[in-house]
């Protein structure tokens, strides 16, 4: 099969090491890649975000299989373009992807099917929400109602920093995201990510993980995209993975598809867990960054087995084979971030590393440049490694972390640091 991947990040980096493991990938594109994904398949210089494009791309290069990775596109209604062009495409429509791209979308689909999520209330007007804040009082959640790349949301502590939030939002710092804002109780608990893959009608949980959002060590400073993950998630137990998919994803599929939208894709559940009870804090349409680099690492080949009878309809009698293993990802990125930070800075050591089904390091912001690796974004490389135990894991990561020579770049010294002792 010829496969195409859409994105050029992490999470398309360990998705493109996935699929090459199998044996029914010939071709593989990824558009428009960095330069890690460039050592194992060909990049393509694409707008990922004009659909026509998109479908011309594919119809050219004979592509018989699409991976739709960021929620930008899928926003943009590329899946849909793909499938009615009639090429097989993992990815939901612009109407399902909604489910990330509104927070206030998702909080309506979760008041119609009986999801537990939390208290909320949403404005258009920032007069209206200082009111509700300074009514609420503090801990509260300040969120972007639209797509603002994993930025949009502040977790106050007290409640000028959720009014300086208000501020940004509506100060545009979001853009469009920040046309409306979601405001939401505090939940207490343990947070966990739960990925299942749905065709529309069946569901199949496809793991689970743990990110670290903060910036600092102790989830300290602020929100970013992701600094590590690991997986699975200990505190997502079997009893809580079952009151998950009965209370909140399957009534969520079901009302998609009383509503004419059925959503085909992987639905990113993000679970806030107190007292062995989930509650939904937001919904992703896609492979979670850097969640997807520690699933991947996982799966491995049976990842596009999966992501195939998904988009066939099939799931009914799929099975993901999960070893009893474990994988950490620790992610390095440019002095600054989440803040501004510098770009082209060079990257070195990398061709020294081990790299193989448990030692990767899957490039996020990179590109190559006179034969050399520099940094190009904030988060620029998933420095993974898996092991019989998540120690392993980390110890495999951390020593590769250890062999990167870039001074410009920092990382979190504590990833998995909730399930483990620090290092």
């Amino acid at each position: 099969m010829n496969i195409l991947i859409l994105g050029g990040g992490g999470r398309e980096h360990a998705l493109a090491w996935a699929v090459k493991q199998n044996p029914k990938c010939d071709r593989l594109i990824v558009a428009p890649g960095n330069a890690g994904i460039a050592m194992l398949a060909e990049c393509a210089d694409l707008d990922v975000l004009d659909s026509a494009a998109v479908v011309t791309f594919a119809e050219e290069n004979t592509v018989d299989f699409v991976i739709v990775g960021p929620e930008a596109p899928l926003a943009a209604g590329v899946a849909d373009a793909l499938k009615a062009a009639g090429i097989k495409t993992f990815g939901p429509s612009a109407a399902a992807a909604r489910l990330e791209a509104s927070k206030a979308f998702t909080k309506e689909i979760c008041d119609a099917c009986g999801a537990p999520t939390a208290g909320y209330a949403r404005f258009t007007d920032k007069a209206a929400a200082v009111a509700y804040v300074k009514a609420e009082g503090a801990p509260i959640v300040v969120k972007a109602d639209g797509l603002a790349a994993g930025k949009g949301v502040i977790v106050a502590m007290t409640v000028d920093e959720a009014l300086a939030g208000l501020d940004d939002i509506f100060g545009g710092a979001f853009g469009a995201a920040g046309a409306e804002v979601v405001i939401e109780e505090f939940m207490e608990g343990e947070e966990a990510s739960l990925f299942i893959l749905s065709d529309g009608t069946d569901v199949l949980p496809a793991g689970s993980a743990q990110d670290h959002k903060r910036v600092g060590d102790g989830d300290t400073g602020p929100n970013t995209g992701g600094m590590g993950a690991y997986s699975p998630a200990p505190v997502l137990t079997e009893a809580i993975l079952t009151q998950a998919m009965d209370e909140i994803v399957k009534p969520t599929i079901a009302e998609m598809a009383r509503r004419g939208t059925p959503f085909q894709g992987v639905l990113y559940a993000g679970l806030m867990i107190k007292d062995g009870h989930a509650r939904l804090v937001e919904y992703n349409v896609r492979f979670g960054d850097p969640e997807a680099q520690v699933l991947m690492m996982r799966l491995g080949a049976q990842a596009f087995d999966l992501i195939q009878a998904c988009a066939e309809g099939r799931l009914a009698t799929a099975r993901a084979n999960w070893a009893d293993d474990h994988a950490l990802t620790v992610v390095m990125a440019a002095e600054g971030y989440p803040g501004s930070y510098r770009k082209g800075t060079q990257i070195r050591g990398l061709d020294a590393l081990p790299e193989d089904s448990a030692h990767m390091v899957f490039h996020a912001g990179t590109a190559e440049k006179d034969g050399g690796i520099v940094a190009t974004g904030g988060r620029v490389l998933n420095v993974t490694g898996r092991g019989a135990t998540l120690a392993e894991a980390r110890d495999r990561a951390y020593a590769m972390v250890g062999g990167i020579d870039w001074p410009e770049g920092f990382c979190r010294r504590d990833i998995g640091w909730r399930a483990l002792p620090k290092p």
